[in-house]
């Protein structure tokens, strides 16, 4: 799909980025109009903005004014994404103050609108811009949360522009997604993903094929719908979704610990996350040796906590739990068992995937039948995990309405 995007950018030292951004943009077929602050051209010039998008550029209202640019590229716009955004933008767009071209543009855009804050840290925590922020978002607009880094100069915190990989699979999602209400706006979301890995010895883990990817997918779909995401992840590999606060664990016992801590003050939790059932009865502190002709040492295993029945029997009255069911085959059966697990964990839905070597796991397509306490049952064909994703936070948005 080509779309019409307007790339703002703020006065930060964070421009320099919204270069690869636009690449990024650019190179997925899009047609972008670079519109920077004055203050952002003293950190990139307009011929590099020219030259990269094609398209001219103008930082105010009184460049080509027969062609009303002011008000049109707002309306004409499919997406508009503003990287970096600053605390001046951020207050301004806020308060509906329109001195410049971005700002006019901001005012008359009616598609997604995405701002990307960079910032110091003191910035970002001010109660101003804290303010500023929750007011954009009630209004529609996706604000996504800075990561945590390296600032300028020797200052480290959050307000680091989130990587322009990350600002565009963002942005991706919420064009697909057009110009509605982000619905997980206000909500505490917390997803697990990833497989935990028991250790045997120092070199040796029990763990399992789970890529993280479905997870991951959840994370980054319900951030474009409007929410507050944590994401435990066990064992990353995947690059943390924009805007989304990462945990990381190792073992089902720490997976355990961060996520029942994080769910207490949660609205959804999803547990996508695959914790191995068993592990190790006991832990060897040095390196289990092969001995030549000898046979191995059978390995005792032990049961883990069943996370997602203990985060079922903690539940708060409103919080909407998803758990999920691996199975080799979909069959009738696996239906059965699946409903079984979901009152079992008193859970709210369950995700019936069915699994193998060649199958979910870590690929980006996914089938699977979605089963409610209420009754219901729904199959979603082979899709883009993405997509999967998206099509369970409509049935678990639903089910917050109806709980909250």
């Amino acid at each position: 799909m080509t779309a019409r995007v307007v790339l703002g950018v703020g006065g930060g030292i964070a421009a320099y980025k919204a270069c690869e951004l636009l690449r990024l943009f650019t190179e997925s077929g899009h047609r972008v109009r670079v519109v920077p602050t004055a203050s952002a051209l003293r950190f990139v010039g307009a011929p590099t903005w020219a030259a990269l998008s094609g398209q001219p550029v103008a930082d105010e209202v009184w460049a080509d004014v027969h062609e009303v640019p002011h008000v049109r590229l707002g309306k004409e716009a499919d997406l508009v994404v503003v990287a970096p955004a600053t605390a001046d933008l951020l207050a301004k767009a806020a308060h509906g103050l329109a001195d410049d071209l971005l700002t006019n543009t901001l005012l008359t855009a009616r598609c997604p609108v995405v701002l990307a804050p960079a910032m110091h840290t003191e910035m970002w925590e001010h109660p101003a811009t804290v303010a500023n922020v929750a007011l954009l978002r009630s209004r529609g607009v996706l604000v996504i949360e800075p990561d945590s880094g390296r600032l300028t100069g020797a200052d480290t915190g959050k307000g680091r522009l989130p990587e322009p990989a990350a600002i565009f699979a963002f942005a991706r999602r919420a064009l697909a997604r057009g110009p509605v209400v982000p619905d997980l706006a206000g909500r505490h979301v917390v997803v697990t993903a990833g497989g935990t890995r028991e250790p045997l010895d120092p070199v040796r883990f029990l763990g399992n094929r789970s890529s993280g990817k479905q997870g991951y997918a959840f994370a980054a779909t319900a951030a474009a719908r409007g929410a507050r995401v944590t994401l435990v992840s066990a064992n990353p590999t995947l690059p943390t979704p924009a805007g989304v606060d990462l945990v990381t664990v190792g073992t089902t016992e720490e997976l355990r610990k961060a996520t029942i801590e994080a769910a207490a003050g949660a609205d959804v939790v999803v547990m996508a996350a695959a914790p191995a059932d068993f592990r190790p009865a006991a832990y060897a502190p040095q390196k289990i040796k092969k001995v030549p002709g000898a046979v191995p040492e059978p390995i005792a295993l032990t049961t883990n906590p069943d996370i997602a029945a203990e985060l079922g029997e903690r539940k708060p009255p409103g919080q909407v739990l998803v758990v999920f069911a691996a199975e080799t085959a979909t069959t009738r059966d696996a239906v059965a068992s699946a409903r079984d697990k979901l009152a079992r964990k008193k859970a709210d839905l369950v995700v019936l995937n069915e699994v193998g070597a060649d199958k979910v796991f870590g690929s980006d397509a996914n089938t699977a039948t979605v089963l409610g306490a209420d009754g219901s049952e729904t199959v979603f064909p082979e899709q883009p995990k993405e997509d999967l994703a998206d099509a369970v936070w409509d049935l678990v948005t639903t089910r917050l309405t109806t709980t909250s």
